[in-house]
């Protein structure tokens, strides 16, 4: 046993990606940021978390992405944000293991920094709310704040101002072009549309399911507008995010794992179940029972 790390936690916990089923920037604030409208829901595939107490303060992550110092990884951030706020003197380990791709819009780093979080609130017997938790995780990324809520939601504001909502469990087939877009990027471009009209839940409900990302993502990620065209030939082919990531829905997954069998050469993919309801606090409340 490292020294100053105490027994290993057997846990597994779960940081599931999400998708944006519709995307609308309905406004720019003061202070930059874009006001949106927009609906996620979860995805039944995830990175993997494994935590580890330390009595000595120290934060330390294991098998992270190499190509990424430990500053800038949103599991540490998050770790070392928690324990500065709450004035622990617990430390941690931070053991992640990554299956969602980097820069593909299904929230990955933004899930494994709210699983980190909301497990750490527990392994260091923080009892922050959930209100209090999120506020912290928006310090953070405005795609934390959803994880932590953990339902199926839609969202306002920068992203922040959460509405659950039930939708279909639909089956999915997320297909991951071989590129990374900027979110920073996208918003940024001059031609991007600031100010869609504002619509209502029913109306998203009623089939509206536009991103306005969109057309700017096409045009300058020829990957992405390729990998577009071809899941186009089968079923309604949508962005999540800024992407890269796209993605269309089917009724039952043998559907979508058919579509899955024709992909050609060199376009991967994955087929997942939507989820109403993070993995992750379905782990938590069964643990508490």
């Amino acid at each position: 046993m490292r020294s100053g790390a105490q027994s290993h936690l057997s846990v597994a916990y779960p940081a599931p990606a999400k998708l944006n089923l519709m995307l609308r920037i309905v406004g720019r604030r003061a202070d930059g940021y874009h006001e949106l409208q927009t609906v996620f829901q979860f995805l039944d595939r995830h990175d993997q978390l494994r935590f580890q107490l330390r009595d000595d303060g120290e934060i330390l992550l294991r098998n992270e992405l190499s190509q990424l110092p430990w500053e800038k990884n949103l599991c540490y951030r998050a770790a070392n944000t928690l324990q500065r706020l709450s004035g622990t003197s617990r430390g941690i380990e931070i053991e992640l293991e990554k299956r969602l791709p980097m820069g593909g819009g299904l929230g990955g780093g933004s899930s494994d920094a709210a699983t980190t979080l909301v497990v750490l609130n527990q392994l260091w017997k923080l009892s922050l709310s959930q209100s209090e938790l999120g506020k912290i995780g928006l310090t953070l990324g405005a795609d934390v704040p959803i994880f932590i809520h953990g339902h199926a939601s839609w969202a306002e504001g920068i992203g922040e101002d959460l509405t659950s909502i039930e939708l279909p469990r639909r089956w999915y087939l997320v297909l991951t072009p071989s590129c990374h877009v900027s979110t920073a990027e996208i918003f940024n471009q001059t031609d991007l549309t600031h100010h869609s009209p504002r619509i209502r839940i029913r109306a998203f409900l009623q089939g509206n399911c536009r991103n306005d990302c969109l057309p700017i993502v096409r045009r300058r990620h020829p990957e992405v507008a390729e990998t577009l065209d071809w899941l186009n030939q089968y079923a309604d082919a949508r962005l999540t995010g800024t992407g890269a990531c796209v993605f269309a829905s089917f009724a039952d997954r043998q559907q979508a794992c058919a579509v899955y069998d024709e992909l050609p050469a060199g376009l991967n993919g994955f087929v997942a179940r939507g989820l109403n309801r993070s993995p992750l606090l379905e782990l938590l409340s069964t643990n508490e029972n």
